[in-house]
């Protein structure tokens, strides 16, 4: 039976989605489980919910919880990475608060941008050390790394460790399709797509319904007929605070549908967060702040849940969209399954750099993870991936090199704090960010 390590299992709401839907897999229910995290509460929260759902299930896994990372990866065959260095309180506060003293502000700072250059600085270090233990105790295991900055952690990855086999999992493209079903009113069991680009900056290249005896239709000329008759988008199934007129209106310009939300996007480029264009902020609803909103609202959510589960409440067991448990049973069973995986590109979009981290369609079986090749894509498209591959670029080559510099150089090129200060402003902000982050950094960062 293979062993499962969950690191950053403290994380429970994401360890119940993806032990649930690991547990409803055949090939996986008698699964030694290893639990790991840092912070000894959260972990005996985790271990509580992790048992719950094995005797929910009335399977044979096999659970253990534990503070030592080694013991946790020794013998490991599949490696599960969710984890925030610095936490929310303090790093991710102080990430929205520094750059905000500058009038930079920002919606979710994880994956771009100041807050996720700060975040990537943070994480990278402790990614190498994780890649350095599994190369002793389990080096052919598979890493699913669920941790933002996606692409500048999978690429930090490659260079440092590139015999770990890795693959950066993110579910906004199964959420986007069920968004843009949602809004014509199909089903999604109905519609095919084929998405490529690069994490939160892909594109739905294509995107069709099934009418029947071996036709399908595209689907691009009712979704940009019923966004200029105001029809769509409708209110957003899977975030109801924040609608998708950023992405609508990104798919008139640029032609396609974006993977990631709008929330997102308006911080990926220069065009939606503006200096005294407030009226941006209010005609396409973006909200700022957002990710601190979300994070204090899923805290309280949670304490309130993990009671009623402590008081005797029967869990709920639903198969989520995660591809984790999907990926563990397609190697464990050489059952060809089609996931979304982010890989290093190697050629495999042909119009962006070739050691890059790209998102596109991968087939998994027992011979682990195939990228599929995509080709070149439209030259706009490219184009504002590279846009965001520069900041990632120069992010990992300031922690692969220890260049202090390149830290300002990426914060320098980001599109969207380009757009709002000058470099003084940025040099001052960056050095500001730095100092606070001191306990979380390497030290030539100081």
């Amino acid at each position: 039976m293979p062993k499962i390590t969950f690191i950053g299992a403290g994380s429970t709401i994401f360890l119940r989605h993806i032990l649930g839907d690991a547990l409803l897999m055949p090939s996986l229910q008698d699964a030694e489980i290893a639990l790991m995290d840092i912070d000894e509460g959260r972990l005996a929260e985790s271990e509580i919910v992790a048992r719950q759902l094995a005797d929910t299930l009335k399977v044979g896994a096999s659970i253990e919880a534990t503070t030592s990372r080694r013991a946790a990866l020794d013998g490991a065959d599949f490696v599960i990475v969710s984890v925030q260095i610095g936490g929310y309180k303090p790093c991710t506060v102080i990430d929205f608060d520094i750059p905000k003293q500058y009038g930079l502000r920002q919606t979710i700072a994880d994956t771009l941008g100041i807050g996720g250059i700060m975040r990537g600085l943070r994480t990278v270090p402790f990614l190498w050390d994780l890649c350095a233990d599994m190369a002793e105790l389990c080096p052919h295991a598979l890493m699913l790394q669920y941790v933002n900055p996606m692409a500048i952690n999978c690429w930090a990855i490659s260079e440092r460790f590139p015999n770990i086999r890795t693959v950066g999992l993110c579910h906004s493209v199964p959420n986007t399709a069920f968004e843009l079903t949602h809004d014509l009113d199909i089903p999604l069991e109905d519609v095919r797509y084929r998405v490529a680009g690069i994490n939160h900056v892909a594109f739905f290249l294509n995107f069709e319904q099934h009418m029947g005896n071996g036709s399908w239709r595209d689907l691009y000329p009712e979704l940009r007929q019923k966004y200029a008759d105001k029809v769509i988008p409708k209110k957003n199934p899977v975030r109801p605070r924040c609608p998708n007129l950023v992405r609508y209106e990104m798919m008139d310009q640029l032609g396609y549908f974006l993977t990631e939300s709008s929330e997102h996007f308006a911080e990926y480029c220069p065009w939606f967060i503006k200096d005294g264009r407030d009226d941006l902020i209010d005609r396409y609803g973006i909200p700022l702040d957002e990710y601190p909103t979300r994070c204090e609202e899923q805290i309280a959510e949670w304490n309130d849940h993990f009671a009623r589960l402590r008081a005797g409440e029967q869990m709920d067991i639903v198969a989520s969209n995660e591809y984790a448990a999907v990926i563990m049973n397609a190697e464990m069973t050489d059952s060809p399954a089609t996931i979304y995986g982010n890989v290093r590109n190697d050629g495999v979009i042909s119009n962006l750099p070739s050691d890059c981290i790209v998102e596109v369609p991968c087939m998994v079986d027992s011979n682990g993870i195939q990228p599929t090749s995509i080709g070149a894509l439209p030259p706009q498209l490219a184009a504002m991936m590279r846009t965001n591959i520069n900041v990632q670029e120069l992010v990992v080559a300031a922690l692969v090199e220890e260049n202090r510099e390149h830290i300002f150089h990426a914060a320098m090129f980001d599109p969207h704090t380009a757009a709002e200060l000058d470099v003084t402003q940025i040099r001052s902000m960056t050095n500001d960010l730095l100092t606070a982050h001191r306990d979380w950094l390497p030290a030539w960062t100081q």
